[in-house]
């Protein structure tokens, strides 16, 4: 790895049982809980693969978007779907086997051609699903433009 181009900081907090107070960096004092899903937790907040399933559906959004408005791609929305498997390794311990990502940009007729050849690239510029899919098996989907 090269040396870091910037760097953050996200802070937690214990609040109760599995509870915790997140504190985002930007924008300044944004704040969120996360909770794990019952037995552990109350569900008082996403849990930690949920987040992950979050960071990387945004990430492949945001994305699509700056690779569509280079090509110049009027889109008229966009909503993504991800869907988790979580799975169980060889220890029985549970771990995120596989997150399947769709996108549904709405793309004008007119503009397909120039939107395969964003879709053809966009990926690669995704920081986060780049780095987290070295670990886990992530599939992603754009409807309407993938044959």
């Amino acid at each position: 790895m090269s040396d870091p181009v910037h760097e953050f900081s996200v802070t937690l907090r214990h609040l109760k049982d599995f509870e915790f107070l997140v504190k985002f960096d930007k924008p300044e004092g944004l704040e969120m809980t996360t909770d794990e899903s019952p037995p552990l937790g109350r569900d008082a907040g996403p849990n930690p693969s949920r987040l992950l399933a979050a960071a990387v559906a945004n990430c492949l959004s945001a994305s699509l978007l700056f690779a569509f408005r280079k090509a110049g791609v009027a889109i008229d929305g966009l909503e993504t779907v991800v869907t988790v498997k979580i799975v169980r390794n060889e220890n029985r311990r549970l771990r995120v086997g596989k997150m399947t990502v769709v996108l549904h940009p709405q793309v004008p007729g007119e503009e397909l051609e120039k939107a395969r050849a964003a879709r053809a690239v966009f990926e690669d510029f995704c920081t986060v699903t780049q780095s987290v899919a070295r670990g886990v098996d992530v599939e992603v989907k754009v409807k309407g433009i993938d044959a």
